[in-house]
């Protein structure tokens, strides 16, 4: 039995695996308005988990293979870094939330910290303000689900 079980397990997990590479390659040509239905979980085709939120969220720090620029310049249109900052807010906000998309936003605040402080003076915003407090409540949201899961376990 725990060898027909061992076998179930890599079928689940190969077709996991599949998945996430059919998410992989749309996330790859998602737009920002796709990211946010994806992110709220209104996009049909695929559902909303740990691995997708990361992935965008490396999207949106990563470097561009066609360009060799980051997702976001300088440059680009003040009305697509607000769509980006309000994205990773939602991502902070969401349920599927990790301590490694935690990660993943505090190294894009990293990257973007001068464009963000930029937006923010230019167009009287406080998004640095806001994606740090949303990073603070986010870890104790985590630090407060880990402390339950502890006690829960005790409990057993």
């Amino acid at each position: 039995m725990g060898l027909f079980n061992s076998m179930l397990g890599n079928v689940k997990d190969s077709k996991k695996e599949s998945e996430n590479e059919k998410l992989l390659k749309k996330i790859e040509k998602m737009d920002l308005g796709e990211m946010r239905l994806y992110v709220n979980g209104k996009f049909d085709e695929y559902k909303l988990s740990e691995y997708g939120l990361s992935e965008i969220v490396n999207k949106l720090k990563g470097i561009n293979k066609n360009t060799s620029h980051y997702y976001l310049r300088d440059d680009d249109m003040d009305s697509k870094k607000k769509k980006v900052f309000d994205l990773i807010l939602l991502i902070l906000g969401s349920k599927k939330i990790s301590i490694n998309i935690l990660e993943l936003v505090q190294n894009f605040l990293e990257i973007y910290t001068d464009i963000i402080k930029k937006y923010d003076k230019e167009n009287k915003q406080i998004y640095e303000k806001k994606i740090k407090k949303s990073i603070s409540l986010t870890i104790d949201k985590i630090n407060f689900k880990s402390d339950q899961a502890d006690k829960m376990r005790t409990l057993n």
